[in-house]
């Protein structure tokens, strides 16, 4: 694990929060970066705002910047704290620790050291699984938690391998980035291709995520040891299926939200999230794909506030 010295205490360039564009006027005036030492993985934490905390945690291929559009408007109510998760953006990047149970390790330490025993979370695509795994791993410490757009290894059947063309359009990735080496030395060099396939085709338009964010993406996953973290993620699949198998048990008491873009099958999210929790509201937003909170900040606001409201009143 890398260590930071005192001037890397908070960080510049590119990936913080002075070395990315397009962020909304006054972000850094709220929002800073700095190093966290877990003391298993250093983590990039961007945090601002006031009030509750509020974590917010990222999915693939994506960091902290995900989250751009609606943490100005959560930090006039919360302490919004988004970590770049191992393996992304400028966290470390070890050769382990990419399940499920060890990434919810990282992310409930992180809240420790920060001085939040209890917090709400939100998370979004991989981060939906650490989510989950928190929230189950750690009874007692989440208020509530929102599940963005995802499935979670191990709880409901896997669809078929050779399913319908729309769920293989959505899912195909899965079954690349769980593969040892080759795809690393396929996507070398060409991330911007298999990126922005990815952007183009699981947004609800092509453009949905504009190319200026698409080259953020790129770039991030063009530092050191990124792209082959970001494949960890998926062939810790087993491990995290394993865990999972555990967890759904005992389903979760907490109020949990369930939030989802209608182009993709997002329908389909609420069943997934019913199947793990027992107090379960779900959202389906229209016109919207994969990336919710950077396609409809907006109407992904509208959905989490009045779901947070009794948490940030609870005192």
């Amino acid at each position: 694990m890398t260590t930071a010295s005192p001037h890397e205490a908070q960080p510049t360039g590119f990936g913080s929060v002075t070395g990315v564009p397009d962020l909304p006027a006054g972000f850094p005036d709220v929002f800073s970066s700095r190093y966290m030492d877990t003391g298993s993985v250093r983590l990039h934490t961007v945090t601002g705002g006031q009030g509750p905390a509020l974590l917010l945690i990222s999915g693939w291929p994506q960091f902290w910047y995900q989250w751009r559009h609606v943490m100005l408007p959560l930090a006039e109510q919360y302490t919004v704290v988004v970590a770049d998760p191992r393996g992304t953006g400028l966290s470390d990047k070890p050769s382990t620790g990419y399940d499920s149970a060890t990434c919810a390790q990282d992310f409930h330490q992180l809240m420790s050291l920060l001085g939040h025993d209890r917090f709400a979370v939100v998370g979004h695509d991989i981060g939906m699984w650490t989510s989950y795994a928190m929230a189950a791993d750690a009874p007692g410490r989440i208020h509530r938690m929102a599940l963005v757009d995802a499935i979670i290894p191990g709880i409901l059947p896997s669809p078929p391998l050779l399913g319908d063309r729309r769920t293989s359009d959505f899912l195909w990735h899965f079954n690349f980035n769980r593969a040892h080496d080759i795809n690393e030395q396929l996507v070398q060099g060409r991330e911007h291709l298999y990126l922005g396939h990815q952007f183009a085709t699981k947004a609800a338009t092509p453009t949905a995520i504009p190319s200026t964010a698409v080259d953020v993406y790129v770039q991030a996953m063009r530092l050191p040891g990124a792209l082959r973290a970001s494949f960890e993620y998926y062939r810790a699949i087993d491990a995290t299926i394993t865990q999972s198998a555990l967890r759904k048990k005992t389903k979760l008491t907490i109020p949990v939200l369930s939030v989802a873009g209608d182009a993709l099958g997002g329908e389909n999210m609420e069943n997934e999230v019913r199947s793990l929790a027992d107090d379960v509201s779900s959202v389906v937003i229209p016109n919207c794909g994969h990336f919710v909170p950077e396609e409809a900040p907006e109407a992904f606001l509208n959905a989490l506030r009045p779901f947070l409201e009794t948490y940030r009143t609870a005192g």
